[in-house]
């Protein structure tokens, strides 16, 4: 089990459930060219859904659905499940920032902070997948040292599988 406190010493980390669906869809409303691209249609229904949603062998303890918070201003919200898709994996199926804190590091400064807290867990890589052309995220994953090593068809949507090593 991860300790997601010490995901980040920037901001106070915890886990999000069915009670902060609201403040989880307003972060939706301010990110529309992730769903432009995603193909998806952020909603509440949606939120329930993600926030129990685990890889197909994965039980529900590996996953943390968390938000990084400043006092009550949330920050950024991350799916990020343990041992996937190995056991010295992790995995990050969802990562958005508030709107209003694009452009200012932020977000790669999280990023940062996860993959070291990650390292120090015993992690050697992190994985996560990239909407296909969505411009925005791929040069943000790139920048933070995520290299594409393959093209996946899920249903019609595209996603490029990007992987972070964390030995270095």
């Amino acid at each position: 089990m991860l300790d997601i406190v010490r995901l980040s010493s920037q901001y106070a980390v915890r886990c999000m459930d069915d009670a902060d669906v609201d403040a989880i869809y307003d972060l939706f409303l301010q990110n529309e060219q992730y769903f432009r691209y995603c193909g998806r249609q952020p909603s509440r229904e949606l939120i329930l859904s993600d926030l129990h949603a685990t890889p197909p062998g994965k039980p529900a303890s590996s996953k943390y659905y968390v938000g990084f918070y400043a006092e009550d201003t949330l920050v950024a919200v991350m799916d990020l499940i343990d041992g996937y898709p190995s056991d010295d994996c992790a995995y990050i199926g969802f990562f958005m920032m508030n709107g209003q804190l694009q452009g200012r590091q932020i977000g790669s400064g999280i990023i940062r902070e996860v993959c070291q807290f990650l390292k120090s867990a015993g992690f050697t890589a992190v994985r996560l997948g990239i909407d296909k052309g969505n411009p925005q995220s791929t040069h943000f994953w790139k920048k933070n040292g995520f290299h594409v090593i393959a093209e996946v068809d899920r249903d019609g949507w595209t996603a490029l599988v990007a992987e972070r090593a964390l030995g270095e």
